[in-house]
């Protein structure tokens, strides 16, 4: 035998043994570039957004140009980004099913749109951006890479852990998110190696960028008992019911856009209108952009009842009537002052009503409760992930069948009067 005929062999024999070994290389390659990826695209999406933040609350006038620019962000995607407007749906679909790479564009238009969104006043998140943004940047390594259609699945799947992870600093619960969130009540275990890897490099790329997470903290902790217990329970049943109320009227007002007002690109104009108004009756930008003032207070002193209620209004006008951004971080908000405002009556630390709120209302609202409960845990620590955990599980159930997610799919329904629902998205419901 030759020395290169012994060579093969050896190495061979070598693979053999560990035959995981290959999997392990290419994917830990693949989740490398993912992270790069991704995590430079979300930090420099934050640092953007935050001069933008702190440019409009310096010139608040800008809120008064919200129309032009939800027709200059209409306009943009009318005629020149039909192929990717469904956004997050569009990276659920590739994950079903794959088609064509996902156009790079799509990560461009979204950062412009997300920025013009915040820049004049409207009410949105950053989730959406940073998923969208890593899942088109990371699918164009599909063909170089000459990736099957099931590679391009944990491919995307990862891009999505990466981009949740980095742009909240939580990337164990990104990847659990991104598991968890395709399909309800399944989770894809073939994603597991490169979703976490993917998203604590992206996390570490993001941190390298200097760019900076919001940090929470939940000091009081009572002790478990049967009292406590029911209490959690009882707000779990609110968050649920608020984020219920979310995402079936995002979807409502959405279609109520689409059927009032033809011409697409005149639907945010027409929605900057009204938001635009709302802020100047209302006296106050606190309601407007992500909000992390109000809910870094909601943890600390009592805020107005109403705050929640507000938020959730003038987010779902923003995004229903075509501005990008996303969902996540106004849920946030939602929940945590909701939260604050249940400790008129739930006799329950406020700070940790607050944190409790903060996920429950976002783990219903898009049917990832294991995702949130780490989330719950990255942001607070492990000593309130009992309460978190009963609260969010309680508000998962609550919600019943809905979601911000049209595409999310059914994939093992929360009650069994609902069996015939399975494999259905929540567009065909």
């Amino acid at each position: 035998m030759s020395d290169k005929d012994k060579i093969a062999s050896n190495i061979s024999g070598f693979f053999s043994k560990y035959p995981a070994l290959p999997y392990v290389l290419k994917w830990a390659l693949i989740s490398l570039l993912i992270g790069t990826l991704a995590g430079s695209a979300s930090a420099g999406f934050l640092i953007s957004l935050d001069y933008v933040t702190n440019l409009r609350e310096a010139n608040i006038w800008l809120i008064s140009l919200l129309p032009v620019a939800g027709l200059a962000v209409g306009l943009m995607y009318q005629y020149f980004g039909k192929d990717v407007e469904a956004g997050n749906n569009l990276l659920i679909d590739n994950i079903h099913e794959p088609k064509e790479t996902i156009p790079l564009k799509m990560a461009v238009f979204v950062y412009l749109g997300t920025i013009i969104t915040h820049l004049f006043g409207g009410s949105a998140g950053r989730e959406g951006t940073a998923l969208q943004m890593a899942g088109s940047l990371s699918d164009q390594l599909s063909k170089p890479l000459n990736l099957s259609k099931e590679d391009r699945k944990v491919l995307i799947i990862s891009a999505i852990a990466a981009g949740f992870g980095s742009v909240f600093g939580t990337p164990l619960a990104g990847a659990i998110f991104a598991l968890e969130f395709q399909k309800t009540g399944k989770m894809r275990y073939n994603a597991i190696f490169p979703a976490f890897f993917a998203a604590i490099l992206a996390d570490l790329v993001t941190s390298l960028w200097q760019a900076k997470h919001t940090h929470y903290s939940i000091s009081n902790i009572p002790e478990l008992d049967f009292k406590t217990l029911l209490y959690s329970i009882l707000s779990g049943i609110c968050f649920g019911i608020c984020a219920a109320a979310f995402s079936k009227s995002i979807h409502k007002i959405g279609h109520l856009f689409r059927s009032k007002i033809s011409f697409p690109a005149l639907r945010p104009f027409v929605g900057g209108i009204i938001v635009a108004v709302a802020v100047w009756l209302i006296g106050s930008t606190k309601y407007i952009g992500l909000g992390i003032p109000t809910v870094l207070l909601s943890f600390n002193e009592a805020l107005p009842y109403y705050d929640f209620a507000i938020k959730m209004a003038l987010t779902i006008l923003t995004l229903a009537a075509g501005f990008k951004g996303g969902e996540v971080t106004p849920l946030f908000f939602i929940g945590a002052t909701l939260g604050n405002a249940l400790a008129y009556f739930i006799p329950l630390p406020l700070d940790l009503l607050a944190g409790m709120g903060f996920v429950s209302v976002f783990a219903a609202a898009t049917n990832t409760p294991l995702a949130c409960l780490m989330l719950g845990i990255e942001l607070f620590g492990a000593d309130s992930a009992i309460y978190i955990a009963v609260a969010l599980v309680t508000a998962y159930l609550s919600s019943g069948h809905n979601s911000i997610y049209t595409k999310q799919i059914i994939g093992k329904t929360k009650h069994k009067n609902y069996k015939h629902q399975e494999g259905k998205s929540f567009q065909e419901l």
